[in-house]
């Protein structure tokens, strides 16, 4: 008999009259919002500007899910496109599956896409948003709760998942609570982050391959616990050498770009005066300047002229002689050439 356990809701859905309120769905866009807000701090911190991290977002976000579900059913293709399955439901992403190997590559795209478009270099971008990422997974995590899914062997541990549902060849038991403990261990992975980039200055997208390396370590034994159906490789399941592969990639990453560019950069978002759009504002402003200096030249001219012209003449019974006003007209007249 077991004495304690974590219970699994009944269902995933709520309804709220007619419309359905997902369980999974709720998670994943509560983590969006908790790592929009978390990049915002930090990147404000970095010196850039607020509501840039949401910008930018607007393009990584849609990305992001379109390429964790394209991992998600190319690597599970059989649970979509066997005998017997509905290929429509690859499309069902409310039902769960999301691939995080493919929503960071994705991801990644549509943040450069919106980075390029404010003058952004992404590395900076990416260290700023790290940690809210790593939340964003700890939350969405629990999305596999209300779906019952991801869970790994039988356990009688007191903090065992207990799983009612039979469907999709799913044995009602207590297991491992697999989603708990990478929720657990994506929590480690922000803190760590954010301790290193504060006692390290990390920058050039150090903190985030260092976020990614702290993620695959953790994803590594946690996948091998995982009893779900996946692909194997050499006895490994195929997200195990995924999460080896890209560890190894992210570490690589991390010497060298501490050798080629030490530091963090001095600046992460372009001001008044520098980026794209300021470069054009400034052309437009230097070719108007030239055309105001142009005219205003020749304006100059005509006032030098007639101040000469006013100075040469000579006022009635001013008592000088004919000869005295010579002189001025002589320097005036020089200082009108040496104008023009």
């Amino acid at each position: 008999m077991e004495l304690a356990y974590i219970p699994s809701p009944s269902s995933g859905v709520l309804y709220l009259g007619p419309v359905p309120l997902r369980g999974y769905a709720f998670c994943i866009i509560i983590g969006v919002f908790v790592a929009v807000w978390l990049g915002n701090k930090r990147w404000i911190a970095r010196g850039g500007r607020a509501g840039t991290v949401a910008d930018i977002a607007v393009w990584a976000v849609p990305f992001g899910l379109v390429g964790g579900r394209l991992y998600h059913v190319i690597t599970d293709y059989q649970l979509y496109f066997s005998e017997g399955r509905d290929w429509v439901d690859a499309f069902k992403i409310w039902e769960g599956g999301l691939g995080i190997w493919g929503a960071i590559a994705l991801g990644a795209l549509g943040a450069w896409i919106g980075c390029r478009r404010r003058g952004i270099p992404l590395p900076a971008y990416a260290d700023a948003i790290a940690p809210g990422i790593a939340i964003a997974q700890a939350i969405g995590r629990w999305g596999n709760w209300f779906n019952q899914e991801l869970y790994g062997r039988e356990t009688d541990l007191p903090w065992a998942v207990e799983i009612t549902s039979s469907a999709d060849g799913r044995m009602p038991g207590t297991y491992h609570p697999t989603f708990l403990y990478e929720s657990l261990w994506c929590v480690g992975v922000a803190l760590l982050v954010i301790w290193a980039d504060r006692r390290f200055t990390l920058g050039h997208g150090r903190a985030f391959a260092l976020y990614v390396a702290g993620y695959c370590a953790g994803r590594f034994w946690i996948e091998y616990m995982r009893v779900d159906e996946a692909h194997h490789i050499l006895g490994l399941r195929l997200n195990n050498w995924t999460a080896l592969l890209v560890f190894l990639l992210a570490v690589l990453y991390i010497v060298l770009s501490a050798r080629k560019r030490p530091g963090r950069e001095a600046v992460v978002e372009p001001g008044d005066g520098e980026g794209p759009a300021a470069d054009a504002k400034k052309t437009d402003g230097d070719a108007a300047g030239k055309a105001d200096a142009s005219g205003g030249g020749a304006t100059t001219d005509d006032t030098t002229d007639t101040d000469a012209s006013e100075k040469t003449e000579k006022p009635e019974n001013s008592g000088e002689p004919e000869g005295a006003g010579e002189p001025e007209e002589s320097k005036d007249g020089a200082g009108s050439a040496k104008k023009g």
